[in-house]
C-alpha cells in the first residue's frame, strides 16, 4: 500500500489534466472548426467535452476533503469564515471575468464603462464557489451521512422539480424559468439562441452533488490508501454510478446543459474509474515521470484557469486590422498551413502550451495560489 501522508499525487494529476483539458476546449473555433469530441453535445446526450466540468467538480470535492480537516479543530466559527471567503472570493472573481475588460466600444466608436446591467452573473467559476461552499457546509455540519443524504435528496429532487415545472426542453425547463424570474434576461448566457444559462441557479443542486462525491471519494482514499483493494471498490462504484446513469437516461436524459442527474451520476461513475486508473499508475507503478506536466497545472489548477480565461478574453479584445488577435492567429498561424480542424487543435493545445509555461514558472518558484 502507497503512503499518501497528506495528499495523494493521483489527485494533482486529475486536476491538472482537467484544467489542460479545459483549456482546450475553451478554444473551440466552431461547430465546423473544431472536432466533434471538442464540442459540447448540442442538449442531450454526452462527448469528452461536457465531462470536464463536472470532473473539476469532483476533485474540488475531493480537496475538501484535505482541506477542511484542517480547520475542523479551530471550530465552527473558523470554519464558517473560511468556507464564506472562499466562497464569496471564487464568485465575485467569476463575475469580474465576464464583465472584464470593464470597457467597451459604444456606436459612435469611443470607449464606454461596461454596463453591470447586461454583465452575466452566473457562470463556471461561480457555480464552482456555490459547489464548495453548499458541499463544505453539508460535509462540516452534517458528516458523511449528510453528504450522502443530501446527494440522494438532490438527484430525486432535482428530477421531479424539472419534470414538474417544465419539461426537458432548451425553452421549457424549469432551471430556464426560475433564472428568468430571479436574475432576468439580461443576466445570462445568451450562447445557446436565447437567454439560458447552463449555470443557472436551479441547476446547481445537482451539481454540488459531483462535489459531494469527490470529498467522499477523497476521504475514501485517505483512509485505505492506494491499494489494489481501495482501486477496485473505486472501479466497482464508478461502474454501479454509471449502470443507473444508463438506465434513467431514458426518463431523465444525460444533459451537461441542465446538469440532469442521470448526467451527474454517469460523470461521478466515470470520475471514480479515472481516479482509480490514476492510482494505479501513479502511486503503484515505479514510472512517474510523466505526471509531472499534469501536476505544475494541478498545484494551480484554479489560478491558472482565471489566468487562461483573462488572456482568452484580450485576444478577443486586441485587434489586427479588422480582425480580432483571436481569429488572426488561428487562421494566419495554423489553419492556413494545417487546415481547419487540425489547426483549430494544434491552436488550443499551443495557448494550453503558454498557460503550462506560466504554471511552470510558479512551480518551479514554489508558488502556489490558492483561489
Amino acid at each position: 500500500m502507497a503512503d499518501l501522508g497528506t495528499r495523494f499525487r493521483a489527485l494533482d494529476v486529475l486536476r491538472g489534466l482537467t484544467v489542460a483539458l479545459m483549456i482546450v476546449v475553451n478554444m473551440s473555433i466552431s461547430d465546423t472548426r473544431s472536432y466533434a469530441p471538442l464540442l459540447h453535445a448540442a442538449w442531450h446526450g454526452l462527448t469528452l467535452t461536457d465531462l470536464v466540468f463536472p470532473t473539476f467538480m469532483f476533485v474540488v470535492g475531493a480537496a475538501l476533503s484535505f482541506s477542511l480537516d484542517k480547520h475542523e479543530r479551530l471550530g465552527d466559527g473558523a470554519v464558517l469564515r473560511k468556507i464564506l471567503t472562499r466562497t464569496v472570493f471564487l464568485f465575485l472573481c467569476g463575475y469580474l471575468l465576464y464583465w472584464f475588460p470593464f470597457f467597451r466600444t459604444d456606436a459612435t466608436g469611443q470607449m464606454a464603462f461596461a454596463p453591470v446591467a447586461h454583465t452575466r452573473i452566473l457562470g463556471v467559476l461561480q457555480r464552482i464557489a456555490l459547489g464548495y461552499g453548499i458541499a463544505a457546509l453539508i460535509v462540516h455540519f452534517g458528516r458523511r451521512t449528510g453528504a450522502v443524504t443530501f446527494g440522494i435528496a438532490a438527484l430525486l429532487g432535482y428530477w421531479w422539480l424539472l419534470g414538474t415545472f417544465g419539461d426537458y426542453s432548451l425553452t421549457g425547463n424549469a432551471e430556464l424559468k426560475l433564472d428568468r424570474l430571479l436574475l432576468g434576461e439580461a443576466h445570462l448566457y445568451h450562447g445557446e439562441g436565447i437567454a439560458f444559462d447552463p449555470e443557472g441557479i436551479l441547476s446547481t443542486l445537482p451539481a454540488v452533488v459531483n462535489v459531494l462525491a469527490g470529498y467522499l471519494a477523497g476521504c475514501f482514499v485517505r483512509e485505505r490508501g492506494a491499494s489494489y483493494e481501495t482501486i477496485a471498490k473505486l472501479l466497482m462504484v464508478g461502474a454501479a454510478c454509471v449502470i443507473v446513469a444508463i438506465c434513467w437516461n431514458p426518463a431523465f436524459p444525460m444533459n451537461k446543459k441542465l446538469w440532469t442527474s442521470s448526467y451527474v451520476l454517469c460523470t461521478v461513475g466515470i470520475d471514480l474509474g479515472a481516479l482509480a486508473t490514476l492510482l494505479y499508475l501513479v502511486d503503484l507503478l515505479p514510472t512517474r515521470s510523466w505526471t509531472y506536466f499534469f501536476e505544475v497545472f494541478g498545484r494551480n489548477a484554479l489560478f491558472v484557469y482565471v489566468v487562461s480565461e483573462v488572456a482568452m478574453v484580450m485576444l478577443f479584445v486586441i485587434h489586427v486590422g479588422q480582425q480580432s488577435l483571436f481569429r488572426w492567429l488561428y487562421e494566419g498561424g495554423f489553419a492556413s498551413w494545417a487546415g481547419d480542424k487540425p489547426g483549430s487543435l494544434l491552436y488550443a493545445i499551443a495557448f494550453m502550451a503558454f498557460c503550462w509555461v506560466a504554471a511552470y514558472a510558479l512551480d518551479r518558484n514554489r508558488i502556489y495560489i490558492k483561489l
